[in-house]
């Protein structure tokens, strides 16, 4: 193909990068599991936005927040994140994208009214969860304070 680079690699590497999963990983399923046994229910793997192509691992649709479970190599988690030392030019390029991708991704939601919430492979998936539990319940009382208040200024026919 015209314009794709031919990147130095070994079958050792190769192998091992095409079992990299993008969905239900270890760390995804433990959220969801931690998440679901504390009662919350969500969708998995949805775009929260119509338009935007990027899907988030986690969806509560009716309070609009999406969670990402983010791998430390591939979005370069501050803490964990290596550089390789092969390809090294191609591998930082395509992790900065990824960064700039998930900077845009937030941003779009929260202009949206979304709150997008980034959780790393590193983590604990009960202290995840609860960090997630609060923002979708704090989202949940902002909802129904909302409609309350819509309720409040709807005006009765007369009798």
């Amino acid at each position: 193909m015209a314009g794709m680079r031919v990147l130095e690699t070994t079958e050792a590497t190769r192998s091992r990068m095409s079992r990299q999963r993008s969905h239900d990983t270890g760390v995804e399923m433990a959220l969801r599991r931690s998440l679901h046994a504390a009662g919350f229910r969500y969708r998995v793997h949805r775009r929260p936005l119509k338009g935007v192509r990027r899907e988030a691992d986690i969806v509560f649709g009716p309070v609009k927040v999406a969670v990402f479970v983010d791998g430390c190599f591939w979005h370069g988690c501050p803490e964990h994140a290596t550089w390789p030392k092969r390809n090294s030019g191609f591998w930082r390029e395509k992790i900065e994208k990824n960064r700039a991708r998930d900077a845009n991704t937030d941003a779009r939601l929260r202009e949206a009214g979304w709150v997008a919430l980034r959780v790393w492979e590193h983590e604990d998936a009960h202290e995840a969860a609860a960090r997630v539990a609060a923002v979708v319940i704090e989202r949940r009382a902002l909802l129904a304070d909302r409609m309350n208040r819509a309720r409040v200024n709807v005006v009765e026919p007369p009798a």
